[in-house]
């Protein structure tokens, strides 16, 4: 090891002046092991934010029902509507059962809609339900302020015809019909609390107007035809409710713009 020496001091000046370049030193490395060990420390704690927020952002778990179109009458009977041919075809195979109704739009391009249980619903639940099945049709995409729905029993309901099967997401309908008129396409998003089901959890609807008057709430936003973008709508609707998932609204808005209040 070399080392200089200033010939214009002394000994014992060279010496101190070693002394406090060599104290000099340790602080810079006393200071330097505290950085490491603050590094460390910071490292450790961004792991376990790390590892907190993917806790967090663990998708919620979702309600058999959740992947179609879906809504609580103001009676709570469950209605639920296909999101595309293949998944009108999935309601009816699985999901359409002997007590349950039956609604469409009397429009080409439409929801398969099932009212769970409808046979034993009143004029008003069903009123709900079609009100459903109209705004979740083309009607919706279309600008029509407007349009007729009918319903119809488990057994008037079919896909096969005398000329051979029908395609995918259409259905042959026998008998009579019955018939809702002129149903306004009006929809509200809001949050309530539904009895019974898991941990009693308040959930996020996007059901008729007819739905949400009757429960009488009161900080829903209303939805109508208009000129705003579904992205947006569902930003709004995530601030307003607090809901992280846009894809989540974006599937079960209807298609087509709307106008917000």
């Amino acid at each position: 090891m070399e080392a200089e020496i200033d010939y214009t001091k002394s000994a014992q000046q060279n010496a101190e002046a070693y002394f406090d370049k060599s104290k000099e030193a340790k602080k810079k490395l006393e200071g330097a092991e505290q950085a490491i060990k603050r590094l460390e420390q910071r490292v450790k704690q961004l792991e376990k934010e790390k590892v907190t927020t993917k806790q967090i952002q663990k998708k919620e778990e979702r309600e058999w029902y959740e992947k179609f179109y879906w809504f609580f009458t103001s009676s709570d009977m469950l209605v639920i509507g296909g999101r595309s041919a293949q998944q009108n075809e999935l309601i009816n195979a699985k999901h359409f059962e002997a007590n349950d109704l039956f609604f469409h739009a009397n429009i080409f391009g439409a929801s398969a809609v099932v009212l769970k249980d409808g046979a034993s619903a009143s004029n008003e639940v069903k009123s709900e339900a079609a009100q459903f099945a109209a705004c979740f049709s083309k009607a919706w995409e279309n600008g029509q302020s407007a349009v007729d729905v009918f319903s119809a029993k488990r057994e008037q309901v079919s896909k096969s015809q005398n000329k051979g099967y029908l395609g995918t997401g259409s259905f042959l309908i026998s008998g009579e019909r019955e018939w809702h008129r002129n149903v306004k396409l009006e929809l509200y998003a809001y949050t309530r609390s539904i009895a019974g089901l898991r941990e009693n959890r308040s959930i996020f609807s996007i059901a008729p107007a007819a739905t949400y008057l009757k429960l009488g709430l009161k900080d829903g936003i209303r939805l109508t035809q208009g000129n705003k973008k579904k992205s947006d709508v569902a930003k709004i609707l995530a601030g307003k409710f607090g809901i992280s998932d846009l894809d989540y609204i974006m599937q079960h808005l209807p298609p087509g713009e709307f106008t917000v209040k």
